[in-house]
């Protein structure tokens, strides 16, 4: 499985028991109840790996891999990053979108014209913002608030109303 297929759903913490279970850091709303599998990367490379149990704790998540029967099985797991193929991933309501879904997407704001492509997505505390370069700069927009007009996802475009000023900032 390729990585441009597929996108991170979390990572491999550590090690949970004796029988080889693990404990999962999830960072995209999945449910591994219903998933027979999973994409775990090695070197580089995405490797199945199927779901024996799965458990769900507070905040902590523990599975059980098939093949994975030893706490030393499991910590050369550690620290692995976990996938999923896209085409699993839940549809999104109108406006909304994945992080990895808008790179490449052209920016164009509605006084300026043509921005840049977005290069990214960025976390910053409690605020999403999407990377771009514009004329050899980093910009950064707020996907909350009132900047992005539409987001046209087969024709890769992202509209936007920036206030004045906003890309001398």
């Amino acid at each position: 499985m390729n990585k441009e297929s597929c996108y991170k759903i979390g990572y491999i913490a550590k090690t949970h028991g004796l029988k080889g279970e693990v404990t999962l850091v999830i960072t995209e709303a999945v449910d591994l109840e219903t998933l027979p599998s999973v994409f775990v990367e090695i070197r580089d490379n995405l490797v199945p790996y199927f779901i024996e149990s799965y458990s769900d704790r507070k905040d902590k998540v523990f599975v059980k891999f098939e093949e994975v029967n030893s706490p030393e099985q499991a910590a050369l797991l550690k620290g692995a990053s976990i996938y999923l193929q896209k085409s699993l991933r839940p549809k999104l309501a109108r406006g909304k979108f994945y992080d990895d879904e808008v790179i490449g997407f052209t920016v164009e704001d509605a006084t300026t014209g043509l921005l840049g492509i977005v290069t990214g997505v960025v976390q910053s505390a409690a605020s999403r913002l999407i990377q771009l370069d514009h004329n050899g700069k980093e910009v950064l927009i707020p996907v909350n608030g009132p900047f992005i007009t539409s987001i046209n996802k087969s024709k890769k475009r992202i509209a936007v109303e920036l206030p004045e000023g906003f890309l001398e900032i």
